[in-house]
Order: structure tokens, then C-alpha cells, then sequence
């Protein structure tokens, strides 16, 4: 029911502070990937979580937010098909420390490889089928040759 709500816009007093913005952003952006996978309820939300994402940043809500939750925070941004969103979620997540590989720093190569088909398609191929797109050729010799995603 909160998902509904908060995909019909209703939940926007819920953007009033730090915690209850990402958790909106949960809502619009996480949840429909796990409750609608595989369908184009999936993505539908997508816009408005970025549209919130990026309203809590204006905020400066992020800068109030644990490493580990700014990292949802900034998930709307990379799951967008818009190069410029890409490469911005690729920069706030290269900023945060990193817990897991602090002398490597894993996090300056999270969504690298997103960025890159991004740049090569200009969306993420493997939504095409899900979304009724037409696949070019390029496209179905890329996507025959990943991994399936999990």
C-alpha cells in the first residue's frame, strides 16, 4: 500500500527529513525492482526517485546520512538511463569511504561498468525485452555475451 501511495505522489511530506526521504526513495526505487521484476512496473517509478534523490541532495539531507544509506540515496541516479546521472552516481559513491576495501577502494569503481554501456547504447540493454524496446544488433551481441544479472 506504501508503494502505491508513494507512486501516486502521496507520500511527499514523507521528503521533510533525512530518514524518511531515503526511505521514499526505498519505496519508489528498490521495492518496485524486487515486487515487479521482470516487468515494466519495474521502472515505472524511476523518474520520481530520482526526482526525490535529487531534491534530498539540494537539501543536503545526504551530508546528514551514514556512508552505507547515502549509498541508496544515490541508487536512483544509478539506475538512470541518462549519462550525466551515471556519471554523477559514480562520483558520490567514489566519495564515500569504503568500508569493505579501504586500501583499494572499491567504491571509485562502483557503476563503472554502467557508465560504459551507458555511453556505448545510451540505455541499459537488458531492460529492452521487459520494456517492448526494439534491440539493435550491437545491443544483441552485448547482451549475449554477459552474465545473467542475479
Amino acid at each position: 500500500a506504501d508503494y502505491e501511495r508513494a507512486a501516486a505522489g502521496r507520500l511527499a511530506d514523507w521528503e521533510a527529513a533525512p530518514e524518511s526521504t531515503l526511505a521514499l526513495v526505498l519505496l519508489l526505487d528498490q521495492i518496485p525492482r524486487n515486487i515487479f521484476r521482470a516487468t515494466p512496473r519495474c521502472y515505472a517509478s524511476d523518474a520520481m526517485a530520482r526526482a526525490v534523490a535529487e531534491r534530498a541532495m539540494a537539501r543536503g539531507f545526504d551530508g546528514q546520512m551514514a556512508p552505507a544509506w547515502r549509498l541508496f540515496l544515490y541508487m536512483p541516479l544509478h539506475h538512470s538511463e541518462n549519462l550525466a546521472d551515471q556519471q554523477r552516481a559514480t562520483a558520490l559513491v567514489a566519495s564515500l569511504p569504503d568500508r569493505r576495501d579501504p586500501e583499494h577502494g572499491e567504491n571509485r569503481r562502483y557503476g563503472l561498468p554502467y557508465v560504459d554501456v551507458i555511453e556505448r547504447f545510451g540505455r541499459f540493454p537488458h531492460r529492452n525485452a521487459i520494456l517492448g524496446r526494439e534491440s539493435t544488433p550491437e545491443e544483441l551481441a552485448f547482451l549475449a555475451g554477459r552474465k545473467p544479472k542475479p
